[in-house]
């Protein structure tokens, strides 16, 4: 049975995974691509946080 740090680790690495991608698919330059990945490997729940409010975004399609 999963202990409630394997849900935990296993939700972080989701919603990481979720913003790398996000991240990587954005219209933001290489430089930023990278500052925010390094951001959300670095500090994994605040970095998510962080860049879940002020990370870079894919214009909306028209």
């Amino acid at each position: 049975m999963m202990d409630i740090y394997t849900i935990g680790s296993l939700a972080i690495l989701a919603m990481n995974t979720w913003a790398f991608v996000a991240i990587l698919s954005s219209d933001a330059t290489a430089g930023a691509k990278l500052v925010w990945a390094l951001i959300v490997l670095v500090l994994p729940v605040i970095g998510f946080i962080v860049w879940l409010f002020a990370g870079p975004r894919q214009k909306p399609v028209q």
